[in-house]
């Protein structure tokens, strides 16, 4: 029979254990702290990108909260799309109410798992998000800073090019979703190849530099989208590999019960508000750091570099879902350790990998 360093045999967090009240109320804050991001995230899109009115605004219609009422009353159409705003909040909330409540023999490593799951997935989309664009965009800049797009692709396709809101329709986006669609069919985390692509594209610069006295400026630019995306889309995967840098005076001492209660105290009152403070702060408004960036299809100003300043903004967003995602899945591990389950890195391992 197997026993946990608790002490504790692996039979008796089977069956009844999984559907005591604890457990869904953890898995359920767990999976509200998600699904409320991803409302969220839909309600920005749906604001700052199709014109809705928003939820605060249809409570300040209305005098609610202690909300101001606006100068100049919503129309009927605005309360309409901001009432079906607020909507989607309530039914994201009540959707995770439902699987945790009907799925009630789903434990609590189970669920960490399948949230890591969500958090490699979205770290690989964005991995193969930058590869691609990176390299489809450092092509593009060269054959514009060499005056081949004309004659290979026509007039009409470099002047588009020079624009940073075509060159992220035509060239970005579908490269995004073909992203998206690759993570879908691929498990493993490129982030090692990322890096050897930084050491490479540093290489060629210094190789072109100093030996053919050749640079420009969508060189540099690489690297450092590159670099940028290296660091910010692993973090969630350090984290669940435990690969972030501690200052440890007295964690690797610790049972794995007191690890536990650490890691839960620290992944709701300290990782998970991080997070939200970082996309509310980036994307409350629309001249907010992350959001106007994104809006405006913002570009470096060094002529010929490439046309992903934009992106780089939105790095900071994917890091924050990302972690977010984590941090909720180290929520529930960590719970699990307290309670001395079995299990753990194992099972979110075979879903990663």
């Amino acid at each position: 029979m197997a026993v946990t360093d608790t002490g504790v045999s692996a039979s008796q967090f089977e069956g009844a254990d999984r559907r005591s009240l604890s457990t869904k109320l953890y898995r359920a804050l767990s999976w509200c702290i998600v699904v409320t991001m991803f409302a969220f995230l839909l309600n920005d899109y749906l604001n700052f990108w199709l014109g809705w009115p928003g939820v605060p605004d249809l409570f300040a219609n209305f005098g609610l909260f202690g909300l101001e009422p606006l100068v100049k009353p919503l129309p009927d159409t605005a309360v309409t799309l901001a009432t079906i705003q607020l909507a989607s909040y309530i039914l994201a909330l009540a959707l995770a109410l439902y699987y945790v409540f009907a799925m009630e023999a789903v434990g609590l490593r189970e669920d960490a798992a399948r949230l890591t799951a969500i958090a490699a997935y979205i770290a690989r989309a964005a991995f193969w998000s930058v590869l691609l664009i990176g390299l489809a965009d450092a092509a593009v800049s060269f054959m514009r800073v060499e005056s081949f797009l004309q004659p290979l692709f026509g007039l009409q396709f470099a002047n588009d090019m020079e624009q940073p809101q075509l060159r992220g329709l035509y060239i970005h986006l579908p490269l995004i979703a073909l992203s998206m669609l690759i993570a879908a069919l691929t498990r493993g985390l490129g982030f090692i190849w990322l890096a050897l692509l930084v050491v490479l594209a540093e290489f060629l610069i210094v190789v072109t530099r100093f030996i053919f006295s050749y640079e420009q400026a969508f060189m540099g630019d690489l690297v450092r989208f590159w670099h940028g995306g290296l660091f910010l889309f692993a973090s969630a995967y350090t984290l669940l590999e435990e690969g972030h840098v501690r200052v440890d005076v007295l964690y690797s001492g610790f049972s794995q019960r007191l690890r536990g209660f650490v890691n839960a105290f620290g992944s709701i009152c300290l990782g998970i508000v991080l997070c939200w403070i970082i996309l509310l702060v980036g994307f409350w408004g629309k001249s907010n750091i992350i959001n106007s960036p994104l809006l405006t299809i913002e570009v470096t100003q060094q002529g010929f570099g490439l046309y992903v300043k934009y992106l780089m903004a939105g790095f900071l967003g994917v890091y924050a879902i990302s972690m977010m995602v984590q941090f909720a899945s180290t929520f529930l591990d960590s719970i699990a350790d307290i309670r001395g389950e079995p299990g753990g890195r194992k099972i979110q391992d075979d879903l990663i990998h």
